[in-house]
């Protein structure tokens, strides 16, 4: 059995400070100080890593097979978490820019992030009871499992694939832009310009809010779902929805079939394109 080294106690801010440990256990340090130094766990395989404190840049790139519990990765460790692969954060602040990008297994519970441009190309994430704020949320990032999760941000989920989401709120802008093989269960979606360009999305127990949402997509489905100031929706999609109260809007949809309760306005005309999508209503006209 590989014996384990332990490192405690330890407040360092030299360049590379641990750089490709093995299997250790780094409890209660500080990286920080006026050498400034970056990269302290550079290259680092089988560390378990509790009670520390970042704020130095750079502490986990090339990491493998580690977990970081009860920490915080303060402001001024930009890019923290690069090109790692097998990593689990629990507990955890993540507060610094480009927090996560081009990494491979991954997985936060109950952590809090405040990070642009956090989790870009990466493969295999999973957030639990989680709250990220950022824009451009998983940009171009594939293989998603997010459950009990709020989101703050634009631009989230854009070119994502293989993702599927429950039990959380995305408050949000131009939210799935080309995204594809997307499921969203008994969640809350808020935000602009829903999952235009997308292929593959399905809602099932979703209340969806925001203008001109679930346009020019391709096998869009909607499961017993709810919309509010949907106006302008599913301009030129194939799309199957069901939806319970009313919708405001429908605009040249281009095909497949439109369930509500009630439809405010069904807008057939000015379309460049052969538009046949069956829009059905069914509450009786005195209810809507």
């Amino acid at each position: 059995m590989t014996e384990r080294k332990l490192y405690e106690n330890i407040t360092t801010g030299e360049e590379r400070a641990l750089y490709g440990l093995r299997h250790a256990d780094v409890i209660a340090c500080n990286f920080e100080g006026e050498e400034d130094g970056e990269s302290a766990l550079k290259e680092c395989i089988d560390i378990n890593v509790r009670n520390c404190n970042f704020r130095l840049r750079y502490p986990f790139w090339h990491c493998t097979d580690f977990t970081v519990r009860d920490s915080k990765l303060d402001r001024g460790v930009r890019a923290p978490i690069w090109y790692a692969k097998n990593g689990s954060f629990e507990d955890c602040e993540i507060l610094d820019v480009k927090a996560l990008r081009e990494c491979e297994n991954m997985s936060l519970r109950k952590c809090t992030a405040i990070s642009t441009e956090f989790g870009w190309r990466c493969r295999g994430i999973r957030i639990d009871e989680s709250e990220v704020t950022g824009e451009y949320f998983l940009f171009e990032s594939r293989d998603i499992k997010l459950d009990n999760f709020t989101l703050s941000g634009k631009y989230s989920f854009q070119y994502t694939e293989n993702v599927e989401i429950s039990n959380s709120t995305l408050n949000t802008k131009d939210a799935f832009w080309h995204a594809k093989n997307v499921t969203v269960r008994d969640s809350t979606v808020k935000g602009e310009y829903l999952a235009w360009y997308s292929e593959n999305v399905t809602f099932i127990n979703c209340h969806i809010v925001g203008t001109q949402p679930l346009c020019y997509c391709k096998g869009l489905k909607l499961i017993n779902c709810t919309t509010e100031g949907c106006d302008l929706s599913f301009e030129y999609s194939e799309v199957d929805a069901t939806v319970k109260g009313n919708i405001v809007s429908v605009k040249n949809p281009l095909s497949g079939k439109i369930v509500a309760d009630s439809i405010g306005e069904i807008v057939k005309e000015g379309s460049v394109k052969e538009c046949d999508c069956e829009v059905i209503t069914t509450a009786p006209d005195w209810a809507k």
